[in-house]
């Protein structure tokens, strides 16, 4: 079954809850936090997750495209998050380890993330422990750039690992999601799609987002 993703980064904030009620159709929403360090970006942060949770019971699915995610995760659980996905390249292996640690403590969903530079197997370490793995087909830190083809190869690798070692864990795939790509990324294994403008840049929202998930499910 293929889960939808909208990416509210690319969501009109001055009415946003509007815009989060208008997904209501998908299955997650998606979260993406940028700090200006790990990423040339900054988007929002805490307090904005805080509003969000209050306007939907959907699973909210935190992306941190953050330097040293640990210090931060019990934060966005307590504001909120299901699912917090952290980068690999964010910090040190041991480090990573311990943000999965914080994770269960914290009782939400852990995943770990891939920038286009990283191998598949960067995530054995932690394989048994994931509920589900991101990986991304364009560098972290802007909306909007074209799929890289390249990164299907990732996503076939990752879905041997998983379901190798952990089949019960999710496969996400964000970054250049539409109706073409989607069913690239859906054949290489992946099974929930991030979507931000192929979502937030129709005109009917509900129709993009049974759009998407038709052209994934063929």
């Amino acid at each position: 079954m293929i889960k939808i993703a909208p990416s509210i980064l690319s969501a009109d904030f001055a009415h946003l809850g509007r815009d989060v009620e208008a997904v209501s159709t998908a299955d997650y929403v998606h979260f993406d936090v940028m700090d200006g360090a790990f990423v040339p970006n900054l988007t929002f942060g805490i307090p904005v997750l805080q509003s969000v949770r209050k306007c939907t019971d959907m699973l909210l699915d935190v992306h941190l495209m953050i330097d040293k995610p640990v210090r931060y995760v019990e934060a966005f659980a307590k504001a909120g998050a299901d699912l917090l996905s952290v980068h690999l390249e964010a910090d040190h292996p041991t480090r990573i380890a311990q943000a999965l640690d914080e994770m269960d403590r914290c009782g939400v969903k852990k995943a770990v993330a891939l920038r286009p530079i990283t191998a598949a197997e960067a995530v054995l370490p932690y394989q048994e422990r994931l509920d589900l793995v991101l990986v991304m087909p364009v560098e972290p830190g802007f909306g909007g750039q074209a799929f890289m083809d390249h990164q299907l190869d990732t996503i076939r690798r990752v879905r041997q690992l998983i379901d190798r070692v952990n089949p019960a864990c999710e496969l996400e795939v964000d970054g250049g999601i539409n109706v073409k790509t989607a069913p690239l990324v859906a054949a290489a294994g992946a099974n929930v799609l991030v979507a931000g403008s192929a979502v937030y840049g129709a005109q009917d929202v509900p129709g993009a987002i049974a759009a998407l998930r038709a052209a994934a499910e063929g």
